[in-house]
């Protein structure tokens, strides 16, 4: 018997899961970034 490979469908699924939680933390980090510059102008 030979069983399908999961680890493909893990890493794909982890992959998105960062991507759904990263990109816009990412984002919210760069905005506060950027008007926390503006403080110092």
């Amino acid at each position: 018997m030979s069983s399908p490979n999961p680890t493909g469908t893990r890493t794909l699924q982890l992959i998105l899961a960062w991507s759904f939680v990263g990109i816009p933390l990412l984002w919210g980090v760069l905005q506060t970034l950027r008007n926390a510059l503006k403080l110092f102008q």
